[in-house]
């Protein structure tokens, strides 16, 4: 696919047999890569409860399962990888315990130096944007900035985290990035998250990658 794809992110704090029908409606509504079961406060017990829940959900929807933060629950659960922000040295961890057979992915970062040494690790992407900040309507301008100045110059995948509007995505797309990421824009569209895929991945086909010979 030559183009942007969907990566999303659940929300920090849910019910799980409450938002399982979310996540399948979500999945239906069109291509998604991968979903990020983030639940940075969760214990690992509930962590781990809850990715056994919606581990198969996402991977019988055709997109990868993340963890966040927690590569024994990513092992324990059949996740397809875990994303780690905590320090170079966890990221360089994680790639030696999960990589090849799992995905490795990276963020957080404050400076773009970091960003080249996360790289360097061999991580399968790095995520541009807060997960702990509240969203706003448009994307972070310093996301927007990172996104472009990663994508331009580096080959490692790239992924931007979007508003909380579906529209954000033009932004975010038009960074280069080969992922866009959101949350709230999916699981709180007044029409559904299927129709919230939907529309995303319409703006994204507006957006193909352009190839340099």
């Amino acid at each position: 696919m030559n183009r942007p794809r969907l990566f999303l992110v659940t929300p920090p704090v849910f019910d799980p047999a409450d938002f399982a029908p979310k996540l399948k409606d979500a999945l239906s509504g069109g291509d998604v890569a991968c979903v990020l079961i983030y639940m940075p406060q969760a214990s690992s017990k509930a962590l781990q409860d809850t990715a056994e829940r919606l581990v198969p959900i996402i991977q019988d929807g055709g997109a990868a399962a993340l963890i966040y933060g927690d590569t024994q629950v990513a092992g324990r659960t059949g996740a397809d990888g875990a994303h780690v922000e905590t320090s170079l040295e966890d990221i360089k961890l994680a790639v030696e315990s999960l990589q090849p057979e799992r995905i490795v992915g990276a963020g957080g970062t404050k400076l773009r130096h970091e960003d080249m040494e996360i790289a360097e690790t061999g991580v399968d992407y790095i995520f541009y944007g807060k997960l702990d900040l509240d969203e706003r309507e448009e994307a972070h301008p310093k996301t927007i900035d990172r996104a472009q100045w990663w994508a331009e110059l580096f080959e490692t995948p790239c992924v931007a985290l979007a508003g909380n509007t579906i529209t954000s995505i033009e932004d975010t797309a038009a960074t280069g990035a080969d992922f866009v990421a959101l949350k709230d824009a999916v699981w709180n569209h007044n029409e559904g998250p299927a129709a919230a895929v939907a529309a995303a991945n319409a703006i994204l086909e507006n957006h193909p990658f352009v190839d340099v010979e």
